[in-house]
């Protein structure tokens, strides 16, 4: 009598499948995908903290990287912030700067207090900040040579 074994044409095969080797690999392979896993929401986890302030919305993006494997990380990576953290703080900086250099709000330069552009006095120090123009008593800038608004000659410096 000849083995059944013998008479199957896909017994190497099913050899192949039964080896010590194949499982080693395929453990390996589970393996690999689990650190892949891992490292995707290690990563969910480094960025949304760079990208975010609540540890609230962190720890939700980290749970769906965690909870759903691959998926997640897929989906935070389209639902996330455009910008770090740290370039929403340099830009709004910038913004700051470019408005005090600009015309934004102007300081006393006795008590440092906000004034606007067309005051004559400090409302909080009583500061002399501009003179008035004889004609049309409107502020003048002390390097004007003529009042933009009647034409008239500045006060002479005291």
């Amino acid at each position: 009598m000849i083995p059944l074994a013998a008479n199957n044409p896909l017994q190497p095969v099913l050899d192949v499948y039964n080896s010590g080797v194949f499982r080693a690999g395929i453990r390996l392979l589970l393996l690999l995908i689990v650190l892949l896993w891992l490292a995707l929401a290690l990563w969910v986890y480094k960025d949304a903290r760079r990208r975010m302030q609540d540890p609230i919305l962190i720890g939700v993006a980290v749970a769906a990287g965690l909870l759903f494997p691959f998926v997640g990380p897929f989906i935070y990576l389209f639902l996330r912030p455009p910008e770090y953290l740290a370039d929403v703080r340099e830009r709004e900086l910038e913004i700051r700067l470019m408005e005090r250099r600009f015309g934004g709000a102007d300081h006393c330069p006795y008590c440092q207090s906000p004034v606007e552009e067309d005051y004559l006095v400090c409302p909080v120090c009583s500061g002399h900040l501009k003179k008035a123009c004889t004609s049309c008593q409107r502020p003048l800038d002390p390097t004007w040579r003529v009042c933009p608004y009647c034409a008239a000659p500045p006060p002479p410096r005291a």
